[in-house]
């Protein structure tokens, strides 16, 4: 199909008709003096394009009354500002806009369509991003905000897709939205945007960004915890560069996700009711195992039980699965957990121990390390440490070895508490208080480091003919140990990381001591009915 070249910048407004609606595709060109992206128009599959599909909102514009004062502070209302807005058609990014345009600054949104090229699988009939483009569109009609559509299917393929393949077949767990925000949403698509002069870059993540004042702007941005704990986000925007976090905006930043909810209602936003997004974005509706078969494939290997080198049953794959996994094992007796992975042989170590105080892990090592303000922190050892997204910190020491790691840095890191996720290919972000430091990328355990696997275990793993192995043993139910003292010590420890996932330590109490009633019981009333016996006769 004929492409027409156009200038490095084309905006269209949006609806359009069927056979208006275009395509917008992003290339770079390799050979070309100016780095600088191209953009192309080709017609967009009729089945994708609707007439309906975009609903035209009934409200006027800037239909809210309310005072907005107390919620713009993330959002620099003394300024006035040229602002791109990343707009996905949720209710996080819609009512980010809407701050930004109450606090008086000129916006224009951008939707970023980062599906599959064409010749891969994922619905394209059911146009999985039009919903989405949908509700952006409806958003914008609401206070006159111009939309454009800027399409990085092919750098979100190179720069991320690929990265998550390869990682998988090496045996570690990458973290997609990580690399999705330092290299597309931060990386290719204020490339893409560098010539149109915007002050700042905005978009409905949970963080904030401390900028220094107009008289000291050589000195570093600074990335902060958000006012929501649970919903904060500098995990995902902790490799980011100094050059791209001065770029940035977040003003949801001051905020929790009800008072988000509450102005999305007082907004009357089209979106308001709609639920957050969960998973990976470039799949659609295809579930990630069938993702990475299609892209990996299956092999069948053997699952061996970590301490005793039994043969407890086959997978399809070592790259199905990560450390600390407990779904799609398939065996009885459990919970089982994923321990350890031998990637040359493609056997999976699993343990019904995974929690027990010996298998516990407080040291490992973080490499591709990058620092916000460009240098490691002078203070080393009283930092915080996040393994995985949410509230959860753990305290931290690091050690920094240079050129440890194919002659890059490395952090040997030193947890002041015990922890059992620690995957590698995942990242560990760093914080001094409420600010992000940066983060690396968790590397494989030491030989010392790892979970205890048993020599019998791997030695079965390195069998060449496995099919001696015969059929998978015979899972016997784990036994139920009696409490000791020593137990109930550690028990209280659980009962506490318990409460803090959401279940009450009294449901914990309750169950626990639900099977002393029993026993207890007809003793005690016995001995009850004998002493009221007693006294009768």
């Amino acid at each position: 199909m004929a492409s027409v070249l156009l200038p490095y910048f084309f905006s269209i407004s949006l609806p359009l008709k069927p056979h208006q609606i275009l395509k917008l595709h992003l290339s770079l060109f390799p050979h070309s003096p100016n780095p600088a992206r191209t953009l192309f128009l080709r017609p967009l599959s009729r089945s994708c394009s609707s007439s309906s599909a975009v609903p035209q909102t009934p409200h006027p514009p800037n239909s809210f009354n309310g005072d907005l004062g107390p919620y713009l502070s993330c959002s620099m209302p003394h300024q006035s500002l040229k602002v791109a807005v990343l707009l996905s058609g949720g209710v996080d990014s819609s009512v980010a806009l809407r701050l930004l345009h109450a606090a008086g600054h000129s916006c224009t949104a951008f939707y970023l369509k980062i599906w599959f090229q064409e010749d891969f699988e994922n619905f394209w009939s059911e146009c999985p991003w039009e919903e989405d483009l949908k509700y952006a569109k409806a958003v914008c009609n609401q206070v006159d905000v111009p939309l454009e559509v800027v399409h990085l299917t092919n750098e979100y393929w190179k720069n991320v897709v690929s990265y998550i393949i390869e990682e998988y077949q090496c045996g570690r767990t990458p973290n997609p939205d990580v690399l999705c925000n330092t290299r597309i949403k931060f990386g290719a698509f204020m490339d893409a945007i560098s010539c149109m002069k915007f002050d700042y870059v905005a978009s409905g993540h949970y963080a904030n960004v401390v900028h220094p004042s107009a008289g000291e702007m050589d000195k570093d941005s600074v990335l902060e915890l958000s006012q929501d704990m649970v919903k904060d986000q500098t995990y995902f925007l902790s490799h980011l560069s100094q050059a791209q976090l001065k770029q940035l905006i977040f003003p949801l930043g001051c905020l929790s996700k009800d008072e988000v909810r509450k102005l999305a209602m007082k907004f009357d936003l089209l979106n308001k009711q709609r639920k957050d997004s969960q998973g990976i974005c470039f799949l659609g509706k295809l579930k990630f195992s069938e993702f990475i078969a299609r892209h990996i494939g299956e092999k069948e290997g053997i699952i061996l039980e970590a301490e005793t080198g039994d043969f407890l049953g086959t997978h399809r794959g070592f790259w199905f699965y990560t450390i600390g996994q407990r779904q799609g094992l398939r065996l009885p007796g459990g919970p089982w957990y994923v321990v350890e992975k031998d990637i040359k042989n493609n056997v999976v170590f699993v343990s019904r121990n995974y929690f027990s105080v010996d298998k516990r892990r407080r040291l490992f090592r973080v490499g591709s390390l990058k620092w916000l303000n460009g240098f490691p922190p002078n203070q080393i050892s009283q930092l915080q440490c996040k393994v995985r997204h949410g509230p959860g910190f753990r305290n931290c020491s690091l050690i920094m070895e240079p050129g440890a790691y194919c002659h890059e840095d490395v952090a040997v890191v030193h947890l002041s508490e015990d922890d059992q996720g620690l995957a590698a290919g995942q990242f560990a972000a760093f914080y001094q208080g409420r600010t992000c430091l940066g983060s690396g990328v968790i590397l494989e355990s030491w030989d010392d480091q790892g979970f205890p696997v048993c020599a019998r275990a791997l030695e079965i793993a390195r069998m060449e003919d496995k099919s001696l192995l015969g059929k998978p043993v015979k899972i016997k139910v784990k036994p139920e140990n009696p409490i000791t003292e020593a137990d109930q010590v550690d028990g209280m420890e659980l009962c506490r990381g318990l409460k803090h996932s959401g279940i009450s330590a009294a449901k914990q109490r309750m169950q626990v001591s639900q099977g002393e009633a029993i026993t207890r019981f007809p003793v005690n009333w016995l001995q009850k009915f004998r002493e009221k016996w007693l006294r009768i006769f």
